[in-house]
């Protein structure tokens, strides 16, 4: 079994800038994960992350995620694509740097998708690089799509691809970004309260509280990353999935096996 890490773009960038990566947090999570992975030498890990102001920007400029015509500009497409490798690139050499055999993998060289959803991706070097002790390090990334022309299909996307159309189940699914799923947005209602523990009791009320995102983003915001892993969990049977916010040593400690006492638990029972 597997343990699926992504680091959210507004926790590794500056979302609301352009192509402005936060160093010293990317560098400091490559270094929990060092930790983690060091206390347990088993954990078999998929890196994956978000695009943040790098791709982000790109993509809702120029329409990219909305679906572009066969006699478009393309060029956004191209733009999008671009930034969100260089992302990347920092993302990997952080995690090297953390002495991590990580290997980036450019999900849209072998991704095909129809009205936004995947239908295709050839995901054998994902496989194959776990196969030799590497760590695939995977981002959202732009899709040629059959209906819409473009698409761009986020990490989480992605992650749920690998859990349900390879071999490769995960375990646990640990998400870096907001501090946890709240009752209502925290940063206007002061009475908002932290929900520790979504299963099937509640994901109906949560879902029907959940915000977007407060930067731009063209991969859905929070809501629909919440109703993604609810349908992943209930897919794939002893799936526990971790949301956790960037503060020092929390993702340290999700990897780990013992309990959490912040962020949110989705498992569907």
């Amino acid at each position: 079994m597997y343990t699926f890490i992504k680091l959210g773009g507004s926790v590794i960038t500056h979302k609301a800038g352009r192509e402005v990566a936060d160093l010293p947090v990317i560098t400091r999570l490559a270094g929990e994960i060092a930790r983690a992975r060091a206390d347990s030498p088993d954990l078999r890990l998929i890196i994956s992350h978000g695009s943040g102001s790098f791709g982000h920007h790109y993509a809702a400029q120029y329409g990219v995620h909305r679906g572009l015509a066969a006699d478009a500009d393309w060029m956004g497409f191209a733009l999008t694509a671009g930034a969100a490798l260089r992302l990347n690139r920092i993302v990997v050499d952080a995690l090297l740097a953390a002495n991590l055999p990580a290997v980036e993998i450019q999900p849209s060289a072998a991704l095909r998708s129809a009205a936004g959803q995947v239908i295709a991706w050839d995901t054998a070097p994902v496989g194959v690089a776990l196969s030799h002790s590497l760590i695939p390090v995977i981002h959202g990334d732009v899709a040629f799509d059959s209906q819409q022309g473009s698409a761009i299909i986020s990490t989480e996307q992605l992650l749920a691809h690998l859990a349900l159309a390879t071999d490769l189940r995960p375990a646990r699914v640990v998400l870096v970004g907001e501090d946890a799923v709240y009752t209502a947005d925290p940063r206007i209602d002061m009475n908002a309260e932290r929900i520790p523990l979504i299963t099937a009791d509640n994901i109906d009320a949560v879902l029907h509280g959940a915000v977007g995102s407060h930067a731009v983003d063209v991969t859905g915001g929070m809501r629909s990353k919440l109703d993604l892993m609810w349908r992943l969990v209930q897919s794939v049977p002893g799936l526990e999935v971790r949301l956790v916010g960037p503060a020092p040593g929390l993702l340290a400690a999700a990897l780990g096996d013992g309990q959490i006492d912040f962020g949110t638990i989705i498992r569907a029972s």
